[in-house]
């Protein structure tokens, strides 16, 4: 009996030995994060491999939900409000689902995101948004299931899923132009420099109404003249030079210049010396 109990013990200790070690998954977790704009966004997935299978139409079948991915199902993540392909999302976690077929996928966005794998049952009051991609063969096979966040701007993104030799790109838009319009309108009742300088170059980049941003790169310019600043009077030059302003573009772009060579910074005394190469003045 004692000997039994021993034997008993020896693989229990076996056991709980090998139950301590850690072993490679077969579908890694991964976290793919992003800033869209003013937008963070966040995705959640594990990510199988072909390992030598037919995915598409044998391992994922066509017309079947499948989680995206493997293990529990895939989740993205939104800091604000924003439209994919055209169709609200609120702010919040998503599970991703999707219904492949040859030429497109049907992608659902699913309020609840703690299944493990589909839901056991669907419910139609949590789809949040469902959409229409199209599929994209690529040449070559890709391996590993990857989801990626391409086609960055300001406004917009893809998400891009990717496995085997199909890619499908679902465009999501994020509301940066709303917020930063109304943050300038917000704090243009009583701006400082940086507020007037910062909206003077968001209204440049975005082509947005030029004159409106001549008038305040040159009050963010007007209240520092004490302390000049070379990236500043940049921004001065490009935003009269957008204006048509030609002699005030040149007159920045020299004081530029001449700021950026006391701070050493060659690469704006490059930049502007092309300007006004490009202007005549040189």
């Amino acid at each position: 009996m004692k000997k039994l109990l021993l034997v008993f013990a020896v693989f229990a200790i076996a056991f709980n030995v090998n139950a301590q070690i850690e072993t490679p998954q077969p579908s890694p977790f991964s976290k793919v994060e992003q800033k869209v704009g003013l937008t963070d966004v966040s995705i959640e997935y594990s990510r199988p491999n072909m390992r030598g299978r037919t995915i598409f139409g044998d391992l994922v079948p066509y017309g079947k939900l499948w989680r995206t991915g493997a293990n529990k199902n895939t989740m993205i993540t939104f800091s604000d409000d924003v439209t994919v392909e055209g169709k609200e999302l609120k702010a919040g976690s998503y599970a991703i689902f999707v219904t492949p077929s040859e030429k497109s996928w049907e992608v659902v966005f699913y309020s609840n995101t703690e299944n493990w794998g589909t839901p056991s049952e669907w419910d139609d009051t949590k789809v949040a948004a469902k959409v229409t991609a199209e599929v994209y063969p690529i040449p070559m096979k890709i391996e590993t299931f990857t989801i990626s966040f391409d086609d960055l701007t300001s406004e917009s993104a893809n998400i891009g899923l990717m496995w085997e030799n199909a890619y499908v790109g679902v465009k999501f838009d994020v509301p940066t132009d709303k917020s930063v319009t109304n943050a300038i309108d917000k704090i243009m009742a009583g701006p400082g420099a940086d507020d007037y300088y910062a909206a003077a170059r968001y209204y440049l980049e975005s082509d947005k109404d030029i004159d409106t941003a001549v008038k305040w790169i040159d009050r963010a310019i007007d209240m520092t003249k004490d302390q000049p600043r070379f990236w500043w009077l940049r921004q001065q030059a490009l935003i009269h030079a957008k204006a048509g302003n030609k002699d005030k573009a040149i007159e920045a772009a020299k004081a530029s210049m001449a700021g950026a060579k006391e701070a050493k910074n060659d690469g704006y005394v490059k930049m502007n010396m092309e300007s006004l190469k490009e202007w005549g003045a040189m």
